[in-house]
C-alpha cells in the first residue's frame, strides 16, 4: 500500500522564545534543515529552534491556509491555539 504523503503545518519556537510558522511534507527533515542554519532567514539568527506544534492536512493548500491563518493571530491568540491543539494547558507538545 503506497503511503499517502503529509501535509503538515507547524510551528517553531526560537531560542529568543519566538514563533515561526511553516509548511512542510517531512517535519523531521525540515526541523533539521533550520537547525542546520540553511532553513528560513528567520531561523538562522535564532538557533536552534524546536518544533513545538503541527497539524496535518489531506491537502497542501488546507495546510498553507492553516499556516496564514496562524500567521495573523496575535502572540496570545497563537498560545491559546497552540494549548487547545496540543490538549494541553502550556505550549508542551513537542514533534
Amino acid at each position: 500500500m503506497e503511503k499517502k504523503p503529509e501535509h503538515l503545518f507547524y510551528v517553531l519556537e526560537c531560542n529568543d522564545g519566538s514563533f515561526y510558522a511553516g509548511y512542510t511534507n517531512d517535519l523531521e527533515r525540515r526541523v533539521n534543515v533550520h537547525n542546520e542554519g540553511k532553513g528560513a532567514k528567520y531561523t538562522r539568527a535564532k538557533l536552534p529552534v524546536h518544533c513545538i506544534y503541527f497539524e496535518t492536512y489531506e491537502t497542501k493548500r488546507e495546510a498553507m491556509q492553516a499556516e496564514y491563518q496562524f500567521k495573523q493571530l496575535s502572540r496570545k491568540q497563537k498560545e491559546i491555539h497552540i494549548a487547545k491543539g496540543s490538549g494541553q494547558v502550556e505550549i508542551t507538545k513537542k514533534c
